[in-house]
């Protein structure tokens, strides 16, 4: 089986990127059975920007563009997409939120238009969520960040183009020398990744 990772994070030596690359580590390690693909969007210059052609692929009157189409490939030949980036404001960065913005158009990831019912196209997609955030989950817990995140991106996104959320991970104070930690838990999310009985988080 194959899993596509995508890191949004500017720093290559970022710990969100060791988080990545251990998860994949662990992956392709696993009785040699899986493989898997890294997409660093910073390192290969993704354009989070939605333009007017974007706008106009979601109304469906120009064609989808070449570079989104390739992104959309690469989810396809994927038996699982795990998201993994840093919390910047209690959500994903720019650069994260605005490869949803493109890459999961309408017509690929979901249908909408004044003549079709609504309706979601990405019911065969696992995803799993790995953030990384400088507070303690208590503080998340405290003043409801948890639970808008969850609705933001669990249901607000993936929920609505029928993804199923496998797991959710939120590693915590990861700017307080937890990283030793964490990346134990990355190799942990590595070698479940593809467990048929693996519970959601």
């Amino acid at each position: 089986m194959h899993a596509l990772i995508v890191v949004a994070h500017h720093d290559p030596d970022s710990l969100t990127h060791r988080v990545a690359a251990t998860i994949a580590e662990h992956v392709s390690s696993y009785e040699s059975q899986h493989t898997c693909e890294i997409a660093d969007l910073a390192k290969e210059g993704f354009d989070p920007r939605f333009t007017a052609s974007d706008r106009d692929t979601y109304h469906r009157v120009a064609p989808v563009a070449p570079d989104i189409v390739a992104q959309q490939q690469r989810i396809d030949n994927a038996d699982a997409l795990v998201l993994v980036f840093p919390v910047y404001w209690w959500s994903m960065p720019a650069l994260l939120k605005g490869w949803i913005d493109r890459v999961f158009c309408n017509g690929w990831a979901f249908d909408f238009g004044v003549e079709n019912p609504e309706s979601s196209k990405l019911r065969d997609l696992r995803v799993h969520l790995v953030a990384l955030g400088a507070s303690g989950a208590e503080a998340y817990a405290r003043h409801g960040y948890d639970q808008a995140m969850n609705t933001q991106i669990e249901h607000g996104i993936f929920g609505y183009c029928g993804a199923q959320i496998v797991s959710s991970r939120l590693l915590g104070e990861s700017e307080s020398g937890t990283a030793g930690a964490h990346l134990l838990t990355a190799a942990e999310i590595g070698r479940s990744l593809f467990e048929p009985s693996q519970p959601s988080l």
